[in-house]
């Protein structure tokens, strides 16, 4: 099973020599979508019906074979894309109709299976395995195409920003990676959000938390800032802020257990005496490392004590979500009262006092 880059992929689309068949997936949507893009333009003009053919995941693999396998008209290629289809629901003869397509190539059709919106863990994905084994066979590509590294992403805002007429302060451009993600069409959004609101100056972590809109991750991370700074009152804002953009409150939760997480694994580490950077490795953090090393910070002000009886009522906020006519806002002011309790007390709050 080979699998390619993006480095790879842009090279195959820049040299013009493009293959026959291309399986395309990852998680970053903005890349994936970019060289797909790139392919078609290469290949056929968009508006040309006859040889630019896209089908959609309730697609009929029956007819995206035979359009595959039909002439272009009036031209030397043709271009079809396969968007999205669900290959781990597929029934057993569509499984096989859909490896046929991708190992017997048609020289005169470009035909490529993008994922799109469609994610899957290659690791444990047997289906994935053989589809890429299939592209191989017929001699196509299959990339996987995941977000940058973050030097990448850095040196793409500051550059960004250098074309606008405008800079970022030390430190700023990773500060809105970790505000906002990875994700390239968010910070690109993001960065003409904030030339714009600068002009010709220079945007600081303090304009980013003027202007920019922070991701889940980060808020809640805000949120665990405030918790572990005992400071109940700006919590229970900071709460209040997730509800009014209607985040729901299962993501929230969830969001306040994963940082626990990342919190228990930089303890375990100290304890271990294993590096942040090995333990990232280890758990398949990728351009995320910092999201340790933040917790690292809250760790050291921590023992497994305090941290099982987090985790106990996180538990308890999980188990009262499934109760009937249970109202999330409630058990989520309740939870940080009694996080920041334990974190103060070391012992769970009695609802007695």
């Amino acid at each position: 099973m080979a699998v390619c880059y993006e480095q790879m992929l842009a090279n195959s689309i820049k040299s013009g020599n493009l293959l026959n068949t291309y399986f395309i997936f990852g998680d970053d949507a903005y890349l994936k979508k970019l060289y797909v893009d790139r392919i078609i333009d290469k290949v056929v003009d968009r508006a040309d019906v006859f040889n630019f053919l896209k089908f959609d995941d309730n697609a009929n693999l029956q007819e995206v074979y035979d359009a595959k396998e039909e002439f272009p008209m009036m031209a030397d290629k043709k271009c079809v894309v396969l968007c999205d289809y669900d290959f781990d629901d597929a029934s057993k003869a569509d499984f096989e109709k859909l490896i046929e397509l991708l190992s017997s190539p048609v020289d005169t059709t470009v035909f490529i299976f993008w994922c799109n919106n469609k994610s899957f863990d290659l690791k444990k994905s047997d289906k994935a395995k053989k589809l890429i084994a299939a592209t191989e066979k017929g001699g196509g590509m299959a990339a996987q195409i995941n977000h940058r590294q973050l030097s990448d992403l850095r040196k793409m805002l500051l550059d960004g920003a250098n074309k606008r007429g405008a800079s970022f302060e030390s430190g700023a451009a990773d500060y809105l990676i970790e505000c906002c993600g990875e994700d390239i069409n968010v910070l690109k959004n993001e960065l003409e959000k904030l030339c714009a609101y600068v002009g010709k100056g220079s945007i600081s972590k303090k304009t980013i938390d003027a202007v920019a809109i922070k991701s889940i991750e980060a808020s809640v991370y805000d949120l665990a800032k405030d918790i572990f700074a005992l400071n109940i009152e700006h919590s229970i804002m900071l709460l209040d802020e997730l509800f009014y953009n209607r985040v729901e409150p299962t993501i929230i939760l969830h969001s306040i257990f994963t940082v626990f997480i990342d919190i228990y694994r930089a303890l375990a580490a100290a304890e271990a005496g294993q590096s942040i950077s090995a333990v990232a490795k280890e758990f398949g953090y990728g351009n995320r490392e910092f999201v340790l090393t933040r917790a690292q910070g809250y760790a050291r002000r921590l023992d497994k004590a305090k941290v099982k009886l987090c985790f106990e009522e996180i538990l308890w906020a999980d188990s009262s979500f499934k109760s009937f006519g249970a109202d999330g806002r409630i058990i989520l002011e309740e939870l940080v009262v009694k996080l920041i309790y334990i974190l103060s007390k070391g012992e769970k709050l009695d609802k007695n006092r």
